[in-house]
């Protein structure tokens, strides 16, 4: 990994305010948002990537910033862990501000397919509307890790969700009103908002 100040382009020793000002500044810069019809968008997305590597890192060290040395940066045995880490946090990002495709591109470019990764392929393709695939993955992600609250709460959510709306679906093809319906996709959608940190129905 890259030397994170660097990066940043900040000294060492830098305020955490400083940290966080120089993050946000590249961050906006960077955003796949504003490089869609950009050829050199593939670049921007490796960009965006590696300042957000690059701040996790300096926040995760807390008040021994100062320690970092250049060669602190070299390869060890858990470089290829911490790099995938970084990438589970930049796909919780995109889908945080709901850009799932990009987040499922960053998430196939991985190895790595443990719990987290079913769970974030899952939340992303149910956002994307392909729930029975998404479930899938999120159960897989419980069973690696049935012990993780965020993984079974979502699984009950969107499966609960699901169950209603095939309720209203049978209801409404035996004649129902298509209100009950709409509601239902309604709800899970803002369900789906809220595990990832947004609110399409502020009021719930």
């Amino acid at each position: 990994m890259k030397d994170p100040y660097e990066v940043l382009g900040i000294k060492r020793g830098a305020s955490k305010d400083e940290i966080k000002a120089a993050y946000r500044k590249l961050a906006k810069q960077y955003h796949p948002d504003m490089h869609v019809n950009n050829p050199l968008k593939e670049l921007a997305q490796e960009k965006f990537i590696e300042v957000q590597q690059a701040y996790d890192e300096l926040t995760n060290a807390g008040s021994n910033n100062n320690s970092y040395s250049s060669s602190s940066y070299s390869s060890n045995s858990n470089s290829y862990e911490n790099s995938n880490n970084n990438e589970f946090q930049a796909a919780r990002q995109y889908a945080s501000v709901g850009n799932y495709k990009q987040a499922i591109n960053i998430l196939n470019s991985t190895k790595i397919r443990n719990a987290e990764w079913n769970y974030l392929m899952g939340v992303c393709y149910v956002n994307l509307g392909s729930t029975v695939q998404g479930l899938q993955f999120v159960k897989t992600a419980n069973r690696m890790e049935p012990s993780n609250g965020e993984y079974a709460n979502y699984l009950n959510q969107i499966s609960n969700m699901q169950r209603a709306y095939q309720t209203n679906s049978y209801n409404y093809n035996r004649g129902g009103h298509s209100d009950c319906n709409c509601c239902a996709n309604l709800i899970l959608a803002d369900c789906c908002c809220e595990c990832m940190g947004g609110d399409l129905i502020s009021c719930c």
